[in-house]
């Protein structure tokens, strides 16, 4: 099968076009231009060069009407004017003209009504590989008819020469042309850049047709009730989200549409580094042909050591979600009957779970909140704390008040419960206190989702005014409310005071948003 529209891509002297491979090809092609090694899994494992993480500093948008007046511009979406992007676009294209390309046309989003067709050009085969595995496979009969909402050209191979006459962060440039429906990808190889750059596009998208665009992992249970899982990276938001008593939706990028919540994606994109079979048994079977490992370290025979980080911490792997065996086949369900925001508090002073009303919800979703433990290398062991606005920042191209107005109607309309969950320290502060136990945030998860929680009596967090139940089934009452888990009172008391501080400091940033000020009413009052 051709592709349509090969005649629309403005490429030269195009050699031979691999569309829509199957799997079985697309390994072969992998393995034999030397680009992939196979593993014993069945697996293929590539190295990405020396980016192995996105490059956000290098991500820029056109700003021309109408859309630059919906941008909101900053350190994460940065301007660039259409006379650069189209110098950009003529040397990506002159890097993939001539040449034979691999062209995979996929679907974002599982729901009619809201999904995007996509085409992904590129030279390297386990890109294609990647996209395959990542994005909403079309059928043989939906390929004949495809034609493409937008297009995306990675040219890994090139850079651009001319960065410090452009004014640009460096040689590597990820740039969007949104009326054009084009993004251009150069200098950098890492899969994920193409995965977060449709991610990026799907939440300019739908937001501005009033439905809401999520960064969060998301299940269904036996009643069809569905779940959210909100949560920064070390939050346990992938681990807590795979459960086999309830099929996933997704791992990681959502929809909430007027016909309920979707999987944007077809696949799975797990961090590998000390990935333990106990642990986290579900990932760890979905390691098998198919998937495609990223920078991991490898022996002779095709083993795999996924404690050696040399090459990066971010080791990575990508997988069709078909290779869970519990997963939801339609990537669909119904609105939400539970939203949960998980932070790992590393001050210790948050409570395991705590039920927050509409008002809180759109605080701590703007909020962000978690928080990183500093290298010891550097001699460092108070927590970091971490504010990443609506769970996702590093992706939004709108300003995060649009998401949060849409997560309270959408609250309101649908009479959804949110709670917060701590999945960090308790006892005190990191080197004092100990993680929060799996048993314990698995007892919390547990109880939100079966409605035990609801029947709970509750007291109030003073200072963050959280309401906390007093007893719950599978949690220990004791660590409840934080406060009874240190030894130290006082303490406990300044460094709860210590983070609603940090809270309110970042929350300033909101200061001329409106409705701002009703929301942050419903944060920590010191």
């Amino acid at each position: 099968m051709t592709p349509k529209g090969l005649d629309k891509l403005g490429l030269k002297n195009i050699g031979k076009v691999y569309y829509n491979l199957d799997y079985d090809e697309v390994i072969r092609h992998t393995l034999e231009r030397g680009e992939a090694k196979l593993t014993k899994s069945g697996a293929t494992a590539v190295d990405t060069g020396i980016f192995t993480g996105r490059s956000p500093k290098d991500k820029y948008f056109v700003k021309q009407p109408p859309s630059e007046k919906y941008i909101a511009w900053g350190d994460i979406n940065q301007p660039i004017s259409k006379e650069i992007f189209e110098e950009l676009f003529d040397i990506a294209k002159e890097e993939l003209s001539g040449k034979d390309l691999y062209i995979t046309d996929v679907y974002v989003g599982a729901s009619p009504s809201s999904r995007r067709s996509i085409r992904v050009v590129c030279e390297v085969a386990w890109q294609a590989h990647f996209i395959k595995n990542m994005f909403i496979r079309p059928s043989e009969e939906e390929l004949e008819n495809f034609e493409p909402d937008f297009t995306l050209y990675n040219a890994c191979k090139v850079t651009n020469d001319k960065w410090k006459e452009h004014g640009l962060n460096s040689e590597v440039f990820v740039v969007f042309n949104i009326e054009e429906n084009v993004a251009v990808i150069g200098g950098t190889w890492y899969g994920g850049e193409m995965k977060k750059g449709i991610f990026t596009m799907m939440n300019y998208w739908l937001p501005l047709e009033g439905k809401l665009s999520m960064h969060c992992s998301a299940n269904i249970g036996k009643e069809d009730d569905v779940a959210l899982f909100f949560g920064l990276s070390g939050t346990g938001k992938t681990t807590l989200s795979t459960d086999p008593n309830r099929r996933l939706i997704g791992d990681d990028e959502h929809g909430w549409d007027e016909n309920g919540v979707f999987n944007f994606e077809g696949g799975c994109y797990a961090k590998v580094i000390n990935l333990d079979p106990d642990s986290e048994p579900e990932i760890y079977a979905a390691i098998r042909k198919g998937a495609l490992l990223e920078n991991v370290v490898i022996d002779e025979e095709g083993n795999v050591d996924y404690k050696d980080g040399s090459k990066t911490e971010n080791t990575r792997v990508s997988y069709p979600i078909e290779h869970i065996e519990n997963h939801e086949c339609t990537l669909m369900g119904g609105h939400p009957k539970n939203i949960i925001f998980l932070s790992a508090d590393a001050f210790g002073v948050l409570p395991p779970v705590s039920k927050l009303t509409r008002e809180q919800a759109m605080y701590y979703f703007l909020s962000g909140y978690t928080a990183k433990v500093a290298g010891t290398e550097r001699g460092i062991t108070e927590p970091v704390a971490t504010f990443s606005a609506c769970f996702g920042e590093a992706f939004l191209p709108l300003h995060p008040t649009v998401y949060a107005k849409l997560l309270g109607e959408k609250i309101d309309e649908h009479d959804v419960n949110v709670y917060l969950v701590n999945t960090g320290w308790t006892g005190g502060p990191y080197g004092v206190g100990h993680r929060m136990s799996i048993k314990d945030t698995r007892g919390c998860i547990n109880g939100i989702l079966s409605g035990a929680i609801n029947e709970s009596e509750f007291e109030t967090l003073p200072i963050f005014n959280l309401q906390i139940p007093k007893s719950l089934e599978g949690v220990s009452t004791e660590v409840l409310n934080p406060i009874n888990t240190w030894e130290d009172k006082e303490a406990y008391m300044e460094n709860l005071k210590k983070l609603a501080g940090m809270f309110q400091k970042n929350f300033h940033r909101y200061d001329d948003a409106e409705g701002a000020a009703e929301i942050a009413a419903a944060g920590p009052n010191v």
